[in-house]
């Protein structure tokens, strides 16, 4: 072996030209690390003679002024992880690089937090740098930091039968496969059958039942429950193995459900078993089918169940690793909801407050998920409503942030309807003004592709975003204005340049209410104030 002068910073070592070695090689008992013997390569051998147990950790040193700069490395297949917990193992490293594509090779160096991760392709690697340069990656809810290794692949003792068998099963699930028998018993590190799924960029809605069958695929699932943290939707799922949610999270964590959009976050969960009381659209038991729906839970409407069970490999067919165009895409409008091309967008709303509602104040509150085209009040009932939005998927989004919210003090119940559109009363036909036509609105926030709106839908929450708002109106103006809607304003935050604000009021219903009332109010000058629901708090 070449003689190398190396020195040692923040538990990494580098070579004269800046190459990292990982550090304290004579603490890693199942593989050891060589350093260059005439190609850039990095070898790896169990030699207890390799010249290196003369490398101190960093901390020993003493002296901060020893420390070299490491140069940032060149793009490379090879990618350095640092910052891992204590108790990552390969497979959730190798689940960082799994949506970006094939993953060939991984070495973890245990006492350093250490890892090395070889990408099928520098294309890929590339992605998965550029990504995560904008996204903080978690492993176990603890960022770790990517970066380029200079090392350009990776050769590791073939021997190292428990890395080899992580990565079979790999690429396994990566070929549509199932892993071997002893390929499972290696990924039975994983201890808990419980996922936790947090769904990102949810501009379409994610039901109970989709998740069922996307994540059926990798074995049986038992129970599901469904909830909204942090204004944002989530699920834990229990498999009735811990090696298939280990397969499940290896294969799904980073996809995106629809084209572009709702990307699954998936961890496991410290729980390994789910209480579910209920079976309605919030949780299911599939092993206890006799559970009742619950107070005040709706079960699953069976319309909704059938639109997303007409095919279920479509919604896996829609999975694709994440893309740098993934965004762009998303914000143009362009996703589509599986098997509902051409599905109804009419929806049936009820339990609604007869003396308070109006065609309008459900047009401006149904419009935040979509653009409303007709409202009809019924004449008969008045405490329902059909609304038609542009298309299936807008109704879709819009049950699923509306369902169970109150509105004039009611809890409103909303579901797909049969009718296909809302009929406009006859000419000459006085229906009290129950009916409005709101195809020509000009306030419809989704017409314009490529909207900034389609990247800023959330449900329902107590804090609002103001937007449009004139120069010479204070806080004080608007805590007035909102505080005369009927609620309490809890806070209030002006943006950077006073055109935009948050305000957050008590109640997610005083929020509604005023959202309803001052969404598109006059402030003067001609300028119209914009309301919306915001995911962030004060």
């Amino acid at each position: 072996m070449c003689a190398c002068a190396v020195s040692v910073e923040a538990g990494k070592t580098t070579g004269r030209k800046g190459r990292e070695i990982p550090a304290d090689m004579d603490g890693i008992s199942d593989v050891a690390v060589g350093v260059k013997r005439g190609s850039d390569e990095l070898s790896m051998y169990n030699s207890p003679n390799s010249g290196m147990s003369s490398i101190s950790d960093g901390a020993s040193n003493g002296s901060d002024s020893k420390k070299l700069r490491v140069e940032e490395a060149p793009p490379s297949r090879v990618l350095h992880i640092r910052k891992l917990p204590n108790e990552a193992s390969e497979t959730e490293v190798i689940a960082l690089g799994l949506p970006f594509g094939k993953v060939t090779n991984i070495l973890t160096l245990k006492g350093k937090n250490q890892a090395f991760l070889e990408m099928g392709t520098e294309e890929t690697a590339i992605t998965m740098v550029n990504y995560y340069s904008t996204v903080t990656p978690h492993i176990r809810n603890v960022p770790v930091f990517i970066q380029y290794s200079n090392h350009k692949e990776l050769k590791t003792d073939a021997g190292n039968q428990r890395t080899q068998a992580v990565l079979q099963a790999v690429s396994a699930v990566q070929s549509g496969g199932s892993p071997s028998s002893d390929v499972q018993e290696a990924l039975a590190a994983a201890s808990s059958p419980v996922l936790r799924i947090i769904i990102d960029n949810m501009f379409y809605p994610v039901t109970l039942d989709v998740l069922q069958q996307i994540f059926s695929k990798f074995g049986t699932v038992m129970k599901i429950i469904t909830f909204t943290k942090n204004n944002q939707f989530q699920a834990l799922l229990q498999f009735s193995d811990p090696v298939n949610a280990q397969q499940a999270k290896l294969a799904l964590d980073g996809q995106n459900i629809y084209n572009s959009c709702c990307t699954l976050r998936i961890d496991f969960s410290k729980l390994v078993n789910l209480n579910v009381k209920y079976n309605n659209d919030k949780s299911r038991d599939y092993t206890r089918p006799e559970l009742p729906a619950g107070d005040g839970q709706p079960s699953i409407d069976p319309s909704v169940a059938a639109a997303f069970s007409k095919d279920s490999n479509s919604l896996l067919g829609a999975l694709n690793p994440l893309s740098a165009a993934a965004a762009a895409a998303a914000a143009a409008g362009r996703v589509a909801l599986a098997g509902q091309t051409g599905s109804s967008g009419v929806l049936l709303v009820s339990n609604l407050n007869e003396e308070m509602v109006t065609p309008q104040s459900l047009f401006t509150l149904f419009g935040v998920y979509g653009d409303v085209q007709r409202v009809k009040i019924l004449y008969n009932k008045k405490d329902s409503a059909l609304i038609q939005m542009s298309d299936g998927n807008q109704a879709q989004l819009a049950m699923s942030h509306l369902n169970g919210q109150k509105m004039y003090g009611k809890i409103i119940r909303v579901t797909l309807s049969k009718h296909q559109t809302v009929a406009l009363p006859r000419d000459g036909l006085d229906d009290q003004g129950l009916t409005k036509d709101y195809a020509n609105s000009p306030l419809h926030r989704f017409k314009k592709p490529g909207s900034k709106n389609f990247q800023n839908i959330f449900p329902p929450s107590a804090t609002l975003h103001l937007s449009n708002v004139p120069q010479d109106v204070t806080e004080d103006d608007l805590r007035l204005l909102f505080s005369n809607a009927g609620g309490t304003v809890k806070a209030f935050k002006f943006f950077q340049d006073r055109k935009m604000a948050l305000i957050q009021m008590s109640t997610v219903e005083e929020a509604i209410q005023a959202l309803i009332d001052l969404h598109n109010y006059n402030m003067g000058g001609s300028q119209h104030l914009r309301v919306s629901f915001s995911k962030s708090t004060i």
